[in-house]
């Protein structure tokens, strides 16, 4: 017996190694518009990784606004500004270019040029009424999946994040480029691989709306993920390990957007707001706590997912099946480079009680936990990871 459930996503995906390079003709061919934004932010801009795009564009007779005043964690005025910038060209259809906060902006700047709707009244799920304009999304990093879900995460007041969840949020069409990811640092395909792995595991183990399809593309996504992460991290230029981590990043975007994520995420928010830890960083150095954590409830869950990322084991039971799960985790984070400790990226063991209370206001998200997580638990977790 199969219990009911609803499964959204994007209407297209294209995979097209150098597309971005065609975008104009590309888009030319699915959409009436000719007036465009691109967001995106500088550093994509310094790496020229958007330059081939916008000449293609051009060439294909849009019109092209560029916004790249994206910064990472952005805030609401970041959000309110690309949308009178959009609203002053008169644009008519928005492209998301790179990281996951560029795709954010993007997917908020489409809904709030179309509708009369404040950016205050659309925070928390389903608020948002009115439609969109026509929206496209190009990720540059193998991580946040932002170009396949109906979220996008923004930083209000000093440190805290909202989420605007709605279906208008899922984009017209994702475009997956594996080529723009090529010149990824390592430390950002290490800590994006990462955040991509998390969103798997946390949609797989998901408490409330995990179904089975939502399932069969977390398993895909680890097994892309597990497999290819360390090869990308050593090679930048692997392209068979770039397409994998791409294509493993979209499929787990795909899986929590529909089955949500939980602790993991709780707990990483609070450290982007206060010490500005990039988002798969974060989620990285939690990730290992909350594993732990959640073996109580979720062993069987991790036992399955062992058989994914290191083969089946015959004889070797669930909990011996949910450590190995959690060890190869481990062992993935470890050599991939990224810092694996609080204190290794700035944070101070007097503020673990500060982020703590902060973790509980995410409750949208920790009501997803396969374990209840109270904030001494929270505090617990932070101590741990520190």
């Amino acid at each position: 017996m199969i219990d009911s459930f609803e499964f959204r996503t994007v209407p297209a995906i294209l995979v097209e190694w150098s597309g971005a390079r065609r975008l104009g003709a590309l888009l030319a061919a699915r959409f009436a518009a000719r007036r465009v934004m691109v967001v995106t932010d500088k550093g994509v801009r310094r790496a020229g990784l958007a330059e081939p795009a916008l000449a293609s564009l051009t060439e294909a007779g849009f019109t092209v606004t560029v916004f790249d005043d994206v910064v990472a964690d952005p805030p609401d005025a970041i959000v309110l500004a690309c949308a009178e910038q959009a609203r002053a060209a008169g644009v008519q259809l928005v492209v998301g270019f790179g990281g996951g906060s560029s795709l954010d902006i993007a997917k908020l700047c489409a809904v709030l040029v179309a509708s009369d709707q404040p950016l205050a009244e659309i925070y928390g799920i389903g608020k948002v009424t009115g439609s969109r304009l026509p929206l496209v999304l190009i990720p540059t990093t193998a991580g946040t999946g932002s170009e396949v879900t109906n979220i996008s995460i923004i930083t209000t007041g000093e440190t805290t994040k909202m989420g605007v969840v709605a279906p208008q949020l899922y984009a017209d069409l994702a475009l997956l480029d594996a080529e723009l990811t090529v010149g990824l640092p390592v430390l950002h395909t290490a800590a994006t691989g990462i955040d991509a792995m998390v969103h798997a595991i946390e949609a797989y183990t998901s408490r409330i709306k995990k179904n089975p399809l939502s399932d069969a593309l977390a398993r895909e996504a680890l097994r892309l993920l597990s497999g290819n992460l360390i090869a990308a991290c050593r090679n930048g230029a692997d392209r068979a390990a770039r397409e994998a981590m791409l294509l493993g990043a979209t499929l787990a975007g795909q899986a929590f957007s529909n089955a949500p994520v939980a602790a993991v995420h709780a707990l990483a928010y609070p450290l982007g707001g206060h010490y500005h830890v990039p988002h798969g960083l974060s989620n990285a150095l939690m990730l290992g706590p909350v594993l732990r954590f959640n073996m109580a409830a979720a062993a069987p869950l991790y036992a399955e997912l062992a058989d994914i990322v290191l083969g089946s084991a015959p004889g070797r039971d669930i909990a011996e099946r949910s450590q190995d799960f959690v060890a190869e985790m481990e062992r993935l984070m470890n050599d991939s480079g990224a810092p694996r400790r609080l204190r290794d990226v700035g944070v101070t063991d007097n503020s673990l009680a500060l982020l703590a209370s902060d973790a509980m206001k995410q409750s949208r998200l920790l009501v997803n936990n396969p374990v209840t997580v109270t904030e001494v638990d929270a505090l617990a977790l932070y101590r741990e990871a520190f």
